[in-house]
């Protein structure tokens, strides 16, 4: 009688950690429930569709969720953001975003929410900026560009799009290296690029995925890349630094929230499959042909970390150069 007790007692004890894990597995098996709704505070074009288009495609083919896009853009990604930012934390919406979207609480007055109203669960890539000019400009180099401002203070043009890392490190180079540009803005990319294809402006700073066609076709010169090595799109083109001016490596970037609270078993889930779709090779030769993306997929943790510094360099070059909102 003693012995069969024991021995229920051990099968008890084996059995129970099982019910458990079941359990635990039932619950997570509760999420998502229903389509995942995929916040992109964009219009469709630039490079931020496609990335969340191309990434929530991928995540739903190795999973079987549905995800569907919503396009809220407005306020430089802040309307759409401030929609995020105010849904259920149920893992049910999330937010694929710029790199602007770190600098809204700078340059966009009233924020309907604060950075911690936002989790982010991923850092998805990066890729340079790029200086192009005209081809009919005497430009080379990013070198010559600076030589000739020098010269002539004030009137050698660049098109930057407001409120943008571009702007801000255009700002920062201007200081750091002792030369003035007439600065130019502008409410999108694409008339930023349409100005200087027209000859409009001399020179822009903007994503490499905006302008790489038209280096391909002749149409614009590539002067200088931001990063801290040469595009693998553009291997002859020197960096900044490589010319020898005082710099910040700089990049755009593309990243995934949520809003905050949302339990840390369902981020965890997200992280494993947002990491399996950005690195699958399909999905990453589509970034780098797009928009030379870099895939980062790092973890919540690094970027956080990364947020923090981006905010902390770029917050004080608009302090230290009275960069205002509009």
């Amino acid at each position: 009688m003693r012995r069969r007790t024991l021995l229920a007692g051990t099968t008890a004890s084996l059995i129970a950690p099982a019910i458990v894990r079941a359990q635990n597995l039932d619950k997570g098996a509760e999420w998502p429930k229903g389509p995942i709704r995929v916040v992109v505070p964009f219009p469709p074009g630039g490079t931020t569709d496609p990335v969340a288009r191309l990434l929530a495609a991928k995540v739903s083919d190795n999973t079987g969720w549905a995800t569907v896009i919503d396009n809220k853009p407005g306020a430089a990604g802040a309307i759409g953001a401030a929609i995020a930012a105010k849904a259920a934390p149920d893992g049910q919406t999330w937010m694929i975003t710029f790199d602007s979207h770190i600098l809204s609480p700078a340059f966009t007055p009233n924020l309907p929410y604060t950075d911690s109203d936002l989790f982010g669960v991923m850092l998805v890539g990066r890729a340079p900026l790029a200086v192009a000019c005209h081809p009919d400009r005497p430009y080379r180099t990013m070198s010559d560009a600076v030589a000739d401002a020098k010269a002539r203070p004030g009137k050698v043009s660049v098109g930057l799009l407001s409120a943008s890392g571009a702007l801000l490190l255009a700002a920062y180079l201007q200081k750091a290296n002792g030369f003035e540009l007439n600065q130019i803005y502008y409410k999108g990319g694409g008339p930023t690029v349409q100005d200087v294809l027209a000859g409009v402006t001399d020179i822009t700073v903007t994503t490499l995925g905006a302008l790489r066609p038209h280096f391909r076709s002749g149409k614009l010169r590539p002067l200088a890349t931001t990063g801290d090595k040469r595009a693998p799109s553009l291997p002859d083109v020197p960096t900044l630094a490589e010319q020898g001016l005082t710099t910040y490596p700089t990049y755009s970037w593309w990243g995934v929230y949520v809003p905050a609270g949302t339990p840390r078993p369902i981020v965890d889930r997200m992280s494993v499959e947002l990491t399996k779709a950005a690195r699958s090779p399909d999905v990453a030769q589509k970034f780098a042909e797009l928009i030379d993306m870099e895939i980062v997929a790092s973890s919540p943790e690094a970027f956080a970390a990364f947020q923090k510094s981006e905010q902390e360099r770029w917050f004080k070059v608009i302090k230290d150069n009275n960069i205002k909102s509009d």
